[in-house]
């Protein structure tokens, strides 16, 4: 089945940079249909997702429970059937055995693979942040010793950045390395290690006198042990322990990328993780829609399926709506990712525009998984409590997207400081609202230009309370989902995504006037100009529909398919 993905390498040919020279922070629609308009490997992306469906239904679920009992010889025999599937090197240059391809084709392999439990966990954390560190930043002597073997999950990754008293605040370690005659020496202890106790090669952030560095560790290095797996609440199946460092022996060689420089590093490939995630997220998702209308139909009350009550219709149309979103958001995000020159410098220099978008999509996904599968345990009754249906451990695997790749409260300042970073350079990244065809969309861009006039009479935008940059990302995530979903219905063009686009857009307008108002009402020593600004948003001339029967026929939609 490896032929599926060796036919779609290298992904839609676009050409190169042509709306990158001017970086816009939110989604453009006539760019990308332009460049878009028409998808020559849907046939093979189809391919490729009905094998990794058919790997995880034969392969992954099988071996749920053996996995979350630790067996770590049953999670590296999965490492080693996905790199035969060439799934693991999907991101990787040919010249080290990978498939190159782009992060739209990642995407979907993350997003099928999220169906996989925890082990699509241990899969993104290893085709990820264990594994795009080196292919990035990586020399070629490191590239010839490390990829081969990560590709062919002969050697299965993981990254250590984490500790004790450095989470959200991650790149002040007190993991040290001190420079010898020989090279270093490495002490610290690294905390909640995905992969710790699987993998053969870990990427260790250290503090050296010139600053954080990135260090690559062996699992059989002397000083090298791991600690006892965590007890957790979800993703029981992927490994979880302290990865214990004591005077650990390192040489000059093991240095990734250049010494004081670790948080580049860092960075940039948490970036790529946050991206990975919400494609893992939104397969989960699916997965979790599907298995509420299942259940749905075959659970009957009051002498008839509890899927014909208009509750639960609505409850389904809500999770599609959720999905359609962090959806379209997130496919989008990758196509213009793909538009990048792929040239290791050139990439890693345009990586830091997407720092806001990449967070936006962590966001996204992770709290439209939260929400989809807690309305599909809902579905459920009782019955979703109990362990024996599937929605029970969906719902405690969900729980830690929000937390890990970046807590979303993080991941929320990020957006509100990388879009004001960008906006206080031009201005104009914030295109007029007049140019928006979709009413919601032109209104919501009005809105928050309201925003950014407050914001400039506020000081220090870098300095701001955090009240405020929250409410500001809470804006520019909805801006950033309504935009990418009027593009996704726009290429599709079909019936249901017309009608969860305008769905979408109707309620998340409403969530914007809210936050816009909150924001403009709360700004100490207020103007007149403030309140008649408010006064002005509760005037808007919108027009809303009959969202009531559009979800109907959304939900109609999804019971027919058996899903979203």
């Amino acid at each position: 089945m490896k032929f599926a993905i060796i036919y779609i390498k290298g992904g839609i040919t676009v050409e190169k940079l042509s709306f990158h020279d001017k970086y816009s922070v939110f989604p453009n629609k006539q760019h990308f249909l332009q460049q878009h308009s028409a998808n020559p490997f849907a046939e093979e992306e189809e391919l490729l997702a009905s094998m990794i469906d058919k790997f995880v239904e034969e392969q992954v679920t099988p071996n749920l429970d053996k996995l979350e009992a630790h067996d770590y010889d049953v999670a590296r025999e999965l490492f080693r059937a996905t790199g035969e599937l060439g799934l693991l090197g999907a991101e990787v240059p040919e010249a080290y055995g990978g498939l190159e391809m782009g992060k739209r084709t990642a995407g979907i392999i993350a997003e099928k693979l999220g169906y996989g439990g925890s082990f699509s966990v241990s899969f993104n954390i290893h085709t990820g942040v264990g594994t795009l560190p080196f292919v990035y930043f990586g020399t070629e002597k490191q590239k010839a010793r490390y990829l081969p073997k990560l590709v062919s999950g002969e050697w299965i990754g993981a990254y250590a950045l984490t500790e004790p008293d450095a989470g959200s605040d991650a790149l002040s370690p007190k993991t040290i390395a001190k420079k010898t005659e020989s090279g270093w020496v490495l002490n610290g202890e690294k905390q909640w290690i995905t992969n710790a106790h699987i993998a053969q090669v870990y990427v260790v952030f250290a503090n050296t006198i010139e600053g954080i560095t990135a260090f690559i560790v062996e699992r059989d290095q002397p000083g090298v042990s791991i600690g006892p797996e965590e007890k957790k609440l979800g993703i029981k199946g992927s490994s979880t322990a302290t990865l214990i460092l004591e005077d650990v022996p390192l040489v000059n060689d093991a240095i990734l990328g250049e010494v004081g420089k670790g948080h580049k590093i860092a960075l940039n490939i948490l970036n790529l993780a946050r991206l990975k995630l919400a494609f893992a997220n939104i397969g989960t998702s699916k997965q979790a829609l599907r298995i509420a209308v299942e259940y749905g139909k075959e659970r009957k009350q009051f002498k008839q399926a509890i899927i014909h009550f208009e509750m639960v219709q609505e409850k389904l149309a809500n999770m599609a709506l959720e999905i359609y979103g962090a959806e379209s958001a997130a496919y989008y995000t990758a196509s213009m990712l793909d538009e990048l020159d792929q040239d290791t410098e050139e990439i890693l220099e345009r990586l830091s525009d997407y720092a806001m978008a990449c967070s936006i999509n962590k966001v996204k996904a992770s709290e439209a998984l939260d929400y989809v599968i807690d309305e599909a345990v809902q579905i459920h009754g009782g019955y979703g409590y109990m362990q024996e249906y599937e929605v029970e451990r969906i719902y405690r695997d969900a729980r830690i997207n929000r937390i890990f790749e970046g807590t979303n409260e993080i991941n929320r300042l990020t957006t509100a400081k990388a879009f004001l970073k960008q906006y206080t350079k031009d201005s104009s990244v914030v295109p007029p609202a007049e140019n928006e065809e979709n009413m919601f969309i032109r209104y919501a861009n009005q809105l928050l230009r309201y925003v950014l006039n407050a914001l400039s009479e506020m000081g220090n935008l870098q300095q701001m309370n955090q009240f405020y940059l929250h409410r500001i990302a809470l804006i520019l995530e909805d801006i950033y989902l309504m935009k990418a979903a009027e593009i996704k219905a726009a290429s599709e063009k079909n019936s249901l995504a017309a009608q969860l686009t305008d769905v979408l857009c109707e309620e998340t307008f409403r969530r914007i006037e809210n936050h816009t108002t909150m924001f403009l009402a709360s700004i100490p020593a207020k103007s007149e100009q403030y309140e008649e600004q408010i006064s002005d948003i509760r005037s808007l001339p919108v027009t809303y529909s009959n969202v009531f029967a559009k979800k109907q026929a959304i939900a109609k939609e999804i019971i027919d398919h058996n899903g979203y």
